[in-house]
């Protein structure tokens, strides 16, 4: 216990990083939540989140009073918001990457995400895209993976983008999920991690701490912080679940209390 302050338990697992980490990140998800959701969600747990993704293209719905809000709330909590990568694809289907990128910094965001799981984009597109938007201002995130099962890629073939795409500059290297979790990425049709699928990308990946997973569902955020440790990157987390994963990080769930190197169940 501690001798002085108000936290008067130890966390099982240990103290997490503080903002700004470096690792450790939590990825939310933001299907339209309003000004006042966020505004109770950050209260709540925003030590907790360092990344609120606003979901498919749903930018464009936003009044732009609203999104400059919840921007300058996000900052507060030292959390980067950003539009996910299908604005981008959509942006450049139509050609308008430039001005997406220039519209996007007039609007206040301070990170991208570069993807290609619906449009296909060359190794040479891609990396253009990266290198514009550093040079525009923004970090990068990028993500690996096709929507569609039925476009699923070898790990290895998409690890090898991933490499290319931190070479050219992306600060961490998202790998697709979607919602669901299910049949897509590392997960099988139930949700479960498909550990040869896991191994392949860690074989190539050198620094798992450059991956930021998407793992909605319970049981992978579970079985990914009892494989990686507390610290490492998880994403597409729903908002309300954001309390629920800094308890399994941290030990303060039965889920991952028996991690602690000190657990018994005999109490002292």
């Amino acid at each position: 216990m501690h001798s002085k302050g108000e936290q008067w338990l130890d966390f099982p697992l240990g103290k997490r990083s503080p903002k700004p980490r470096e690792k450790g990140l939590t990825m939310v998800i933001d299907k339209g939540l309003g000004l006042r959701e966020l505004h109770d969600l950050l209260e709540v747990a925003g030590n907790y989140l360092d990344y609120l993704k606003l979901g498919f293209g749903t930018f464009l719905l936003y009044n732009e009073k609203l999104i400059k809000a919840k921007i300058k709330l996000c900052r507060k909590y030292q959390i980067q918001i950003y539009p996910g990568g299908t604005l981008t694809e959509i942006a450049l289907l139509q050609g308008s990457y430039e001005v997406y990128l220039e519209k996007a910094a007039q609007i206040g965001f301070r990170t991208i995400e570069i993807s290609d799981g619906t449009i296909s984009l060359s190794t040479e597109k891609r990396q253009y895209c990266i290198k514009r938007a550093i040079q525009a201002g923004f970090t990068v995130l990028t993500e690996l993976g096709k929507k569609s099962p039925e476009e699923a890629i070898s790990p290895q073939i998409l690890w090898s983008q991933g490499q290319k795409d931190l070479a050219n500059g992306a600060w961490k290297v998202i790998i697709e999920a979607r919602e669901s979790g299910k049949g897509i990425g590392i997960y099988n049709e139930n949700g479960e991690i498909e550990e040869a699928k896991l191994e392949d990308y860690l074989k190539k990946c050198g620094d798992p701490t450059k991956i930021i997973w998407e793992a909605p569902l319970k049981n992978q955020q579970v079985d990914l912080i009892k494989r990686f440790g507390s610290e490492v990157n998880l994403g597409n987390i729903q908002p309300q679940e954001l309390f629920a994963l800094e308890a399994l990080r941290t030990g303060l769930r039965a889920d991952t209390l028996r991690l602690a190197t000190n657990f018994s169940n005999t109490p002292h």
